[in-house]
C-alpha cells in the first residue's frame, strides 16, 4: 500500500474523537480491550471493537493477544510521520514568519 493511502488512514482513523480518545488512554501504558470498555462505558463494547479495528487498520495501534486478554498498544511512528510531513513544515514557516515581524517591528 502506498504511503499516501497510508496516510489517508491515518487521517480517517483520528477524525473520530472517540478514536482520538482512545489514543490518549493507550498513550501512557498498554491497556486490554476489556479496559477500554469499561473507561468508555457509554459506548457498548460493540462500538469499541469497531473503533478498535479502525485504529488497528491504520497501524495507530498494536494488538497482541496473552491467553483470553487482547492488550492495546500505541503506535506513535503513524503519528510522527504525519507530523514530520504536514505540521512540522508548516509550523516551521510560521515561526519564520513571526521571527520577521518581530524583527521588523523591533528594528
Amino acid at each position: 500500500m502506498s504511503t499516501e493511502a497510508n496516510q489517508d488512514r491515518v487521517f480517517k482513523a483520528l477524525s473520530a474523537g472517540v478514536r482520538r480518545a482512545l489514543l490518549d488512554a493507550l498513550k501512557d501504558k498498554p491497556q486490554t480491550t476489556g479496559v477500554l470498555c469499561e473507561r468508555f462505558a457509554p459506548l457498548d463494547r460493540c462500538t469499541v471493537m469497531q473503533h478498535l479495528k479502525v485504529l488497528e487498520g491504520a497501524d495507530l495501534i498494536i494488538v497482541q493477544r496473552k491467553g483470553r486478554e487482547r492488550w492495546n498498544h500505541l503506535n506513535p511512528l503513524p503519528i510522527k510521520q504525519i507530523n514530520d510531513r504536514w505540521i512540522g513544515p508548516h509550523a516551521a514557516r510560521a515561526v519564520e514568519v513571526l521571527d520577521r515581524l518581530k524583527t521588523d517591528l523591533e528594528g
